[in-house]
């Protein structure tokens, strides 16, 4: 059944390393986690002009085995809590455990996750946002429908093999006035 346009949520998709927290390469350890500067300041004023969050993450350090599962689970109980102290709340948090080469729908830059976040959590990708810190998330973004955001990216978008971000943003609190600037423009891109 077809959800109304009126219930339709828009949305920023998160990715987790390097976006929200400090990509420290495989973090299996929950006492490890570093929060980027500004996040629950930029998260607050986008949870205030009602926006949804959904987290979004590549974790091919379980595919290598060096990632555990549920290190991965209690990383995100972790987070959830200290989000929850800020009076931040994800909608769902959704994961690729497969391989960097693997090119599965679920990994990014495919769009798998955030499809499948869609249709969970009835996503309107014509006033949603992708941030990421890389160009696969900015991708992935790109093939769902949604706006994207390059986050201290800088070179990353020069070389790269898919389209710019419609932003490119130094900060976490830049990603949020560069998503409330644009908020009554939506994207004019095609869902798939």
């Amino acid at each position: 059944m077809k959800v109304p346009n009126d219930k339709m949520k828009k949305t920023v998709f998160f990715d987790r390393d390097g976006t929200l927290i400090v990509n420290q390469h495989y973090l299996n350890d929950p006492e490890k986690i570093v929060y980027l500067p500004f996040c629950f300041e930029a998260l607050q004023l986008l949870r205030d002009q009602g926006f949804q969050f959904v987290m979004v993450t590549n974790q091919s350090g379980i595919a290598k085995g060096i990632v555990q599962v549920e290190n991965m689970h209690e990383i995100h109980r972790h987070m959830l809590k200290r989000f929850g102290e800020h009076g931040i709340e994800f909608a769902g948090i959704y994961f690729s455990p497969h391989a960097s080469d693997s090119d599965h729908e679920m990994r990014k830059p495919n769009a798998g996750m955030l499809l499948q976040a869609a249709r969970e959590l009835e996503v309107d990708f014509a006033k949603s946002w992708m941030v990421g810190d890389n160009m696969s998330d900015v991708e992935a973004g790109r093939r769902a429908g949604c706006r994207t955001i390059l986050l201290a990216g800088g070179d990353l978008s020069k070389d790269s093999k898919f389209a710019k971000p419609d932003v490119e943003a130094p900060t976490l609190m830049a990603v949020a006035k560069a998503i409330l600037a644009n908020a009554g423009q939506p994207s004019s891109k095609q869902t798939p």
